[in-house]
């Protein structure tokens, strides 16, 4: 079988669900969200949008806000992540979870390929919809009817990351 650096990366990407508190560095910030937004996007128009969320206050907000919405008050949905990359569509578009998704994947594989620890969480769609959500995004000088995808949050693992399972059975079908 054919193998490579990339391909190595996408077997070996696994979700991080403990941080160290350390920030990660510009430099890798940034290749990642050039990752980010080489993502492919319907009609080439690269359409969503990549918050940088790093500092303490609004983490614990958002982290607060996600867990309400999960029901779980007190939780630490991001898992003490020092950075996160909240990935936010226009609503408009019939492809906005596509392309958010896509974006999100290339985050979180070039954070892999950084040796850094990453994880899509959920619930992003529901919290923008929320009036605690749009208040963020007037905060930030963003459109409200921009919707969320995902959130990716990205930094050093704290502990080892999990080997990837075994591919089950008839993942892929040739008719």
């Amino acid at each position: 079988m054919l193998t490579n650096e990339t391909l190595e990366t996408l077997k070996t990407r696994r979700s991080c669900r403990a941080y160290k508190p350390d920030q990660i560095t510009e430099a890798e910030l940034a290749a990642v969200l050039e990752a980010g937004t080489y993502a492919p996007t319907a009609m080439g128009l690269q359409s969503p949008k990549i918050v940088v969320i790093q500092d303490a206050a609004t983490r614990a907000e958002l982290s607060r806000m996600n867990a309400a919405v999960m029901g779980r008050e007190g939780a630490d949905p991001m898992y003490g992540a020092p950075t996160y990359l909240l990935v936010l569509a226009d609503a408009h578009r019939p492809t906005a979870q596509q392309d958010g998704s896509l974006v999100m994947g290339n985050l979180m594989n070039a954070a892999a390929s950084l040796g850094l620890g990453s994880c899509w969480i959920n619930r992003a769609r529901e919290l923008f919809e929320r009036p605690e959500g749009k208040a963020l995004l007037r905060k930030w000088g963003l459109p409200e009817d921009l919707q969320g995808v995902g959130n990716c949050i990205l930094g050093y693992a704290d502990g080892e990351i999990p080997a990837p399972k075994a591919r089950k059975e008839g993942y892929i079908v040739r008719p």
